[in-house]
Formats: C-alpha cells, sequence, structure tokens
C-alpha cells in the first residue's frame, strides 16, 4: 500500500489491522463485516435506553421497512428524533451494525434514534434503498405522538453510503414537502457517481476505502439500466451532488476525512449547501482515513465523535448536555 506522510500516527499503527474487505464479492464481503460487527457488538450494552422493533409500511408495493427505534429511559416530554442510515457502500452492512452509536446517541442526548434497515443492493438497486429510509422518516413524522417524538425536530443522518442516503432523503422530504426535516448529518457521505473530484481520482489505495471500490458501489446502486458518469438520468435522490438546486435544505453538519476518496465532493456538497444558504458546520478532520473512526481510542477519533454529538444536539435545539 502507498504510504502517506500526512496520516495520522496513531492512525497509521494500526493500520495493519483493519480488514480488508474484498467489494468484487458481495456475499463475501458481507460475510466477514458481520462476523466484525458481531465482534463488535459483543460488549453492547442496553443501559439507559429502550429498544424497540417497528416496521414502516413500504412505499407502494415494497414490503415494509424494519427500524430499530432507540428511545432513552428517562425521556420527558417528546424527544427529538435522529433517522439514522447505516453505511457500506450501499451493499453491505445492517441496522444493528450501527446499535453502538444509537445507544450512545439516545443515551447522552437524550434523543430518540430510528436505525433504518433498509433493502441493500444489488439485489435492490435504487430507488428501493432510498424509498425505504423515506418510508421510515414518514412513519416516525406521521406516528411521532405514539412514539413520545417531536414531530417538529427530526433529523436525517447516516454515514458513508448512508450519508448519501441521508441527503437523499433530505432532498426528496423537501421536495415532497410532508416532513420537515429539521437538520441533516453527513458523516463521510458518498454524493457523487461521476467520481471526477481529485480525492476520488487519486485515492485509489488509501485504507478503508478506495476509488476501485466506490466504482463498484455505484454500479450495484444504480443497478443494470446505468451507464456510467455519464448517464444523465441519474436521480439527484441517488447521487445528491447532481442537484442543481440545494436552496430550501435543512441546516447541516458534514465532516470529511483527509484520506478519504470522498473527501472532496463531501466538501463540495457543504460548500454548495453554503452558497445557496444553508447554515453548515463542515469539519475535515486531518490525517483520517475512510472508517479510521473505528480506532476510537486515537485522539482524532475522540475529537471526531464529540464534535459529532455536539453538533447534533445543537442541530435539534436540545438542551441536553454531552456527556
Amino acid at each position: 500500500m502507498t504510504t502517506f506522510p500526512t496520516i495520522d500516527p496513531e492512525l497509521a499503527a494500526a493500520i495493519s489491522m483493519l480488514p480488508n474487505i474484498d467489494f468484487t464479492d458481495v456475499l463475501s464481503a458481507r460475510t466477514m463485516f458481520d462476523g466484525l460487527i458481531r465482534t463488535m457488538l459483543a460488549d453492547r450494552s442496553f443501559d439507559g435506553v429502550v429498544l424497540h422493533e417497528l416496521s414502516a409500511p413500504g412505499r407502494g408495493s415494497d414490503p415494509e421497512v424494519p427500524i430499530r427505534f432507540f428511545t432513552p429511559d428517562n425521556a420527558a416530554g417528546p424527544a427529538p428524533v435522529l433517522l439514522w442510515i447505516h453505511g457500506g457502500g450501499f451493499a453491505v452492512g445492517t441496522a444493528e451494525s450501527s446499535d453502538p452509536f444509537c445507544i450512545q446517541v439516545a443515551r447522552e442526548l437524550g434523543f430518540a434514534v430510528a436505525s433504518v434497515e433498509y433493502r441493500l443492493a444489488p439485489e435492490t438497486p435504487f430507488p428501493g434503498p432510498l424509498d425505504d429510509c423515506y418510508a421510515a422518516l414518514l412513519y416516525i413524522h406521521s406516528h411521532a405522538e405514539e412514539l413520545g417524538a417531536d414531530p417538529n425536530r427530526i433529523a436525517v443522518g447516516g454515514q458513508s453510503a448512508g450519508g448519501g442516503l441521508a441527503a437523499g432523503t433530505a432532498l426528496k422530504a423537501r421536495d415532497e414537502g410532508v416532513v420537515p426535516v429539521a437538520f441533516q448529518f453527513l458523516e463521510v457521505p458518498a454524493l457523487d457517481d461521476r467520481l471526477e473530484t481529485v480525492s476520488m481520482t487519486n485515492f485509489v489505495d488509501t485504507p478503508g476505502w478506495t476509488r476501485p471500490k466506490a466504482i463498484l458501489s455505484w454500479n450495484y446502486y444504480l443497478g443494470e439500466s446505468y451507464s456510467g458518469p455519464e448517464d444523465p438520468d441519474v436521480s439527484i435522490y441517488a447521487a445528491p451532488s447532481r442537484a442543481t438546486d440545494l436552496t430550501g435544505l435543512p441546516p447541516t453538519y458534514l465532516s470529511a476525512m483527509e484520506l478519504d476518496p470522498l473527501r472532496d465532493e463531501g466538501i463540495e456538497y457543504a460548500l454548495r449547501l453554503l452558497q445557496a444558504g444553508v447554515s453548515v458546520e463542515l469539519h475535515s478532520f486531518p490525517g483520517t482515513f475512510h472508517g479510521s473512526g473505528f480506532i476510537a481510542t486515537a485522539a482524532v477519533s475522540e475529537r471526531g465523535a464529540a464534535e459529532a454529538l455536539t453538533a447534533l444536539r445543537k442541530g435539534l435545539h436540545s438542551l441536553s448536555p454531552v456527556s
């Protein structure tokens, strides 16, 4: 692997321990990822939170959408809600894999968290996964009272491919005009199938994520009809960077990692949001790479996690302190 002089020393020391998932074989990638997640969840504690298993009606003839709904034990009054969408290159991952983060948000911020089990590509290409996320958003909003949630303080967030799905869901919510999304929370989002940025062009051998993996993920997600980056029919809800009008979107937190192929498309999206009059908090973390947050004990990872919680708390106007 290429060496990167600016990589954080704590992260560099741990790179050899990170798994290299073969994204060319989706089933194998899922098996490896699920095994890693089982290990990660072995010490999971639900102390201080309650987990409810919900199902939202699918859109049209789509199947129901499972939702892992976390609430704090001591919830008093309608709670803000984070609709959370896991990452995994549109083809890997589960809602359960995000349990540690969802539990932390519920426990430390006093929010409810609705973690969406969307269908995965390539078996279900766009618009299926996006429709699942939007169906979950509609359900949480329309059932807010019985869920103890505040329908006017709903954030949509996600990480990596989940960040792209979150941005697409926020765009759809803006255009449909049914759910007033209060905040969008985009961690290292995958936003642009055209793969033309400097970081996406140059980072072909970076830890965690690479240009070749990004090409595969977009091909999986956009399906057999996708003809490539020049395809004029790619929906803005699939690849939000293709949207020409970003006005009317909610205030946004967006993070980027220095040595991540997705870095520049995230930063450019944040700048375009600002230019469209959207309030944005943008953080580009030095020395990091895609997925480096899994090395949770590194100082830069701890700072990123703390700042994310602070941004969420501020974004949904909660008075709950960050622990």
